[in-house]
């Protein structure tokens, strides 16, 4: 399978690559199979020879090599060889399963990572349209899918196809004509089962769709259940849920109960052919030379391929939804993604200045409607700067483009002289920290929450907690760093989670700090003291502060001013105050 998509061609070479498990599944399935075909000869045989006087050399071969001529003992030994025959045969399909699990479960494991490496990397853009239940569904639901196709297909259908080859030759061998008449028009009901198929995967498609738009609505009422109580809307939401699940309700009997129809009348012809094929064997009995014991061994062969004919008249159903499946999968990879760029320099660790200079940047989200026009803007390293301007003026857009969030229209933004085409994303946000208004956290400990992941030393969170002003708030939780700060952060106030998004930018030691309204949800004493706090720690970092309120922006050296998308007006603060119409005299 490429790691670009999902295709059934690419299923296969995904299993096919896989040869040394391939090849030890595939010898312990034909070991298993020529057990489970041989056993069904030695009862009619014995029937011939001990009952109706036919000779097939069994109970002389016996009689010569177990030294028992008494009946009971042929009976009692040949039931003890079929009964051993069967447990090995048990145990060789129990490891020939787990061999086959094995490399599904290895499969869809890729598979997951290649989405999950891909899903990583979409553009920002791809993530604000993204349904979370969509895609959930599709990495669960389709992937199942994609699983059952697999051990189908490596499994049922290779051992159902070696039942049917061996039961083939076992057939000709006994009664060739007879053979024939089975071996011709068995292949019917397989070919009237393709053409039953061919909806299946339509209808499979659509359950599978269903089950996307209803994870999504769920997921969506979940994620925002406090603002729908705070409106006192939980009867309309979860109604919409509910008729999202009576959809789904509908698709899915409508899959279920006609793929299964669709089955069953497969498997009726086949039974009927069944019937036919025993009436045929009687005959054979009386015009022919077949004995009565080799027609029991036919109606047992005919049995025994009963269930490889069902798994092969099955395939047809699982392969098409394993199509509708991987359809939807990739729906995944056709999400673009941010580019992969050699990076010939880096200039955060080979520059000793790094001046941010931004020239002649557009952006748009849609082609026809701009948002950013025009904007130069040049911030040296160590400086203190503000962006201020009204809602809407494109402020939060400008420092979502400086972190490499969205790609820009034309321009070029620089850094310490590199332009941003050179630089891995990567690189610019492990030294640019975003410090956004609304931060969200993780339903886990305080202690994650600031660190993400990373280690760090007691004395090192000790600090940043001591800078971001959150003593009072460990101290006051039930376990202190170990406390569960719920979903979303529930558990803290929206100043809180603020200072818990400045103590992970403490934490991570950026070079360039932007402030993006990081504070709006302090009191104007907690900020206060925040901003004195952090003074030693960013006296040497880049700062870039976006706000509306004069007191988080009375430390800046240089403000610029934006206006619906265009950058209006800058200079220092003393400068922009001298201006009576100016956005920044209006905010004294």
């Amino acid at each position: 399978m490429s790691q670009t998509h999902c295709t059934i061609k690419g299923i296969i070479q995904q299993i096919l690559a896989r040869k040394k498990e391939v090849i030890w599944g595939n010898i312990v399935a034909i070991t298993a199979t020529l057990l489970v075909v041989l056993t069904p000869l030695f009862i009619p045989i014995l029937v011939d020879e001990l009952l109706l006087g036919k000779e097939h050399n069994f109970i002389a071969w016996i009689s010569k090599n177990i030294l028992t001529t008494d009946t009971k003992g042929y009976v009692f030994l040949v039931l003890g060889i079929i009964i051993f025959l069967r447990i090995l045969s048990t145990f060789l399909s129990i490891l020939q399963t787990k061999i086959f699990v094995s490399i599904s479960k290895n499969i869809t494991y890729h598979m997951r990572t290649s989405l999950l490496n891909h899903l990583k990397r979409v553009s920002l853009k791809e993530y604000e349209m993204m349904h979370v239940g969509a895609v959930t569904s599709k990495l669960v639901t389709d992937i199942e899918t994609i699983d059952g196709f697999i051990s189908s297909t490596i499994s049922k259908f290779i051992v159902s196809i070696l039942l049917l080859f061996f039961s083939a030759i076992i057939l000709l061998s006994i009664h060739w004509p007879l053979a024939i008449f089975i071996l011709i028009t068995n292949p019917i009901v397989v070919l009237f089962t393709v053409k039953l198929s061919r909806n299946i995967g339509t209808l499979k498609k659509e359950e599978n769709k269903a089950v996307e738009v209803f994870q999504s609505t769920l997921t969506e009422t979940l994620e925002l259940f406090y603002q729908i109580r705070a409106a006192n809307k939980e009867n309309y939401f979860f109604k919409q849920s509910q008729m999202k699940a009576e959809a789904l309700k509908e698709y899915a009997i409508n899959y279920d109960y006609k793929s299964e129809a669709a089955m069953k009348f497969s498997y009726l012809i086949f039974l009927a052919g069944y019937e036919v094929f025993r009436a045929v064997s009687i005959l054979a009995v009386a015009y022919s030379d077949l004995s009565v014991g080799l027609m029991l061994a036919i109606f047992s062969y005919l049995w025994v391929m009963v269930g490889p004919t069902q798994d092969i008249i099955n395939f047809q159903y699982v392969l098409a939804t394993a199509k509708a499946a991987c359809t939807r999968i990739n729906s995944i990879y056709l999400m673009k993604q941010e580019p992969l760029k050699d990076e010939p320099i880096n200039p955060f660790k080979e520059k000793e200045s790094i001046d941010i200079e931004v020239k002649n940047l557009y952006f748009s989200y849609k082609k026809d409607k701009s948002i950013l026009e025009n904007i130069n803007m040049h911030i040296k390293q160590g400086s203190k700067v503000a962006i201020v301007g009204a809602s809407g003026s494109g402020k939060t857009t400008l420092a979502n483009i400086l972190v490499g969030f969205y790609p820009i229209d034309s321009g070029e933004i620089y850094y310490g002289g590199i332009s941003n085409q050179f630089l891995k994303f990567s690189t610019i946000r492990e030294n640019i920290h975003l410090i956004l208004q609304q931060p969200k956290l993780f339903n886990d400990t305080m202690r994650f929450n600031l660190t993400l992941g990373n280690t760090y030393s007691d004395k090192e969170i000790r600090n940043a907690i001591h800078i971001a002003q959150l003593d009072d708030v460990i101290k006051s939780l039930d376990n202190g760093l170990d406390t569960l700060v719920g979903k979303d952060g529930i558990k803290l106030s929206g100043g809180q989670r603020q200072r818990v998004a400045i103590a992970r930018m403490i934490l991570s030691d950026p070079e360039v700090v932007i402030f993006d309204e990081s504070t709006s949800a302090l009191d104007i004493h907690t900020e206060i003291n925040l901003f004195e706090a952090l003074q030693e720690f960013l006296s040497s970092k880049t700062v870039i502060t976006i706000a509306h309120r004069l007191s988080t922006i009375q430390s800046a050296e240089y403000i610029y001013v934006l206006e619906d998308g265009k950058m209006v007006d800058s200079g220092t603060p003393k400068v922009l105050l001298s201006k009576d119409e100016s956005y920044f005299s209006s905010m004294v």
